[in-house]
């Protein structure tokens, strides 16, 4: 038997305890633990006037906050299924994910989410506004607060049922990179299995303050920003947003951070704007990134054991307290990370811990260890997780939390999930001393005119290490060269297909840039371009520019 919302019922005993901190009217607001069951108890009084029952559905569009985790909590505690969406995904995918699902309720951020969602011709759903200023219910749309406090007299105590582990929890629409969206299916032993996996790893602390602001509708952020620190009971900060990300590292000080790599690509990219035009400045990073890499690996001398205390006290605590000065480590996941980028923060004293998983895993399949750390994997598997490489070195992955299965697709789940439960990833990988290394998709493998083959991901990887090129896509499949769409601000092509080439000196020669595709307008997720997890839609992109691709291989083929 089991039942998600044992994460926050058992702090029914520390009524007290600080678990929340949230930017409300102008100053940060703590909730205790009494708090955030009580507002969990008015959301089951809202599903109770509702005549919800075990199985029903309904929906999650908010913004990282105290209301997401009492709805999703009140919600799972009573066995009714969540359905986290992306509040800044477009009205009709949103109106798609609520439908195809069945939701019968849908909470959402503001009013103007609200009534662009209504324009979709919803059915059969009750939309709830947070930040509303509707007083009463005005074109289907209700005021989410109002409602709550017509509830109060109705309020019971927490409802928390003991399901049977295989219960569906949650159907996750995976955010994709093209096509409609698939609901993934988890459930409360999905969730708690992969939780307890990352538990026995001993990253989050009672005492640790996280601060959250990838999206609560990616599991990557649900499980390592969510669900682990309420599960230790560690104090989590929501972030105001990505624009006000530096502010909040540096004034609320969090001593765990999950990411992705493009927070730190940034972050990297910053620091060595500010030490190229000195001399002593660049040469001194250089060395304790050296000294303290060396130190990491168990392979410094004496000499370094003298200079990297001495190196981290003048060169890194700087960088590091524009972090908040209290990081003690950093989990990456949703894409690669350059392992140079983490080498550098690692000598730091920031251990960058790159992690794998897939909404399909719950999420998390491997991390690396805070001991042993090698950037260049995705670390060993977690305790009670197997992996195996199967056709093509795909990698496989097995254990309790693999899904149930995709929502209403019985074809696409038999194709994910073989008759001995090992989940196909579509990843192709290799496994040296128990670590994974990620090598690219099978999709994704690019194949030239000439028959030559490669993973654009990795040769991407390498280029977008030079802070002259802020997002690229690779392009040349069926082509007889390889290309290259840029968002850069510098438009001299020569140049910067010379320094893009002077990346992918350790690839094979014919990996090679032959002409580039510029343009300054960046990738967004308001303009299509990016997955809400800041993946690139490579479709998308080639979709986009496929008129200047064209005319780019037309001109090319006359060279």
């Amino acid at each position: 038997m089991a039942n998600i919302a044992t994460f926050l019922f058992q702090h029914d005993d520390t009524p007290n305890r600080v678990l929340y901190r949230q930017f409300i009217d102008n100053e940060w607001v703590d909730f205790k633990a009494r708090e955030m069951i009580d507002l969990a108890r008015s959301w089951q009084a809202f599903f109770r006037s509702m005549g919800l029952q075990p199985g029903d559905r309904v929906a999650i569009c908010l913004k990282n906050s105290v209301h997401w985790v009492a709805f999703d909590q009140g919600a799972v505690a009573m066995g009714l299924v969540s359905v986290p969406l992306y509040v800044d995904d477009n009205a009709s995918n949103i109106a798609y994910c609520i439908q195809d699902s069945g939701s019968r309720a849908v909470v959402v951020e503001n009013d103007r989410i609200a009534r662009n969602l209504l324009k979709e011709n919803l059915k059969d759903v009750r939309v709830l506004s947070i930040k509303s200023d509707i007083e009463k219910e005005a074109d289907g749309v209700e005021n989410a607060v109002h409602v709550l406090k017509s509830l109060d007299k109705k309020l019971e105590p927490f409802e928390l049922l003991d399901l049977e582990q295989n219960t569906l929890a949650t159907i996750c629409y995976t955010s994709g990179t093209s096509g409609r969206p698939k609901g993934v299916m988890l459930s409360h032993k999905n969730v708690i299995a992969n939780v307890d996996s990352c538990f026995q790893l001993d990253i989050a602390k009672p005492e640790d303050v996280f601060l959250s602001f990838l999206p609560m509708s990616h599991m990557f952020e649900r499980t390592g920003g969510y669900y682990l620190p309420l599960r230790v009971g560690a104090k989590v900060i929501y972030a105001r947003g990505i624009n006000q990300l530096p502010e909040d590292l540096a004034t609320q000080a969090p001593t765990v951070l999950f990411a992705v790599p493009r927070i730190f690509e940034k972050f990297y990219g910053r620091i060595q704007a500010s030490v190229k035009d000195s001399r002593f400045k660049r040469k001194a990073f250089e060395k304790l990134v050296d000294v303290g890499w060396r130190m990491e690996q168990g392979k410094g001398g004496i000499v370094d054991h003298f200079q990297l205390p001495l190196l981290r006290a003048k060169v890194a605590q700087p960088i590091l307290e524009r972090l908040g000065g209290r990081l003690r480590l950093a989990v990456v996941g949703g894409a690669a990370l350059d392992s140079t980028i983490a080498k550098a923060f690692i000598a730091m004293g920031l251990p960058i811990l790159h992690g794998y998983g897939m909404t399909e895993a719950c999420p998390v399949i491997s991390v690396n260890r805070p001991e042993g750390n090698v950037p260049e994997s995705v670390g060993p598997a977690l305790p009670n997780v197997e992996v195996m490489l199967g056709e093509n070195d795909e990698l496989l992955a097995r254990g309790p939390n693999i899904m149930l299965g995709y929502w209403q697709n019985e074809e696409a789940t038999k194709t994910a999930i073989d008759s001995d439960g090992w989940l196909h990833t579509g990843d192709v990988a290799e496994i040296k001393d128990k670590r994974i290394y990620i090598r690219g998709r099978i999709k994704d493998i690019m194949v030239l005119s000439n028959g030559e083959k490669f993973s654009p991901q990795d040769a991407e990887m390498a280029i977008i290490g030079d802070d002259v090129f802020e997002q690229i896509v690779l392009i040349g499949e069926g082509r007889p060269f390889i290309g290259m769409i840029a968002v850069t601000a510098n438009s001299n092509e020569k140049e910067l297909i010379k320094r893009a080439n002077e990346r992918l000196q350790h690839l094979p020669r014919y990996i090679r840039v032959r002409r580039i595709i510029t343009t300054k307008e960046p990738w967004t997720v308001d303009n299509g371009l990016l997955t809400p997890t800041l993946k690139v839609k490579r479709v998308k992109v080639i979709e986009a520019f496929k008129d200047r691709i064209n005319d780019l291989y037309a001109e090319g083929m006359g060279d």
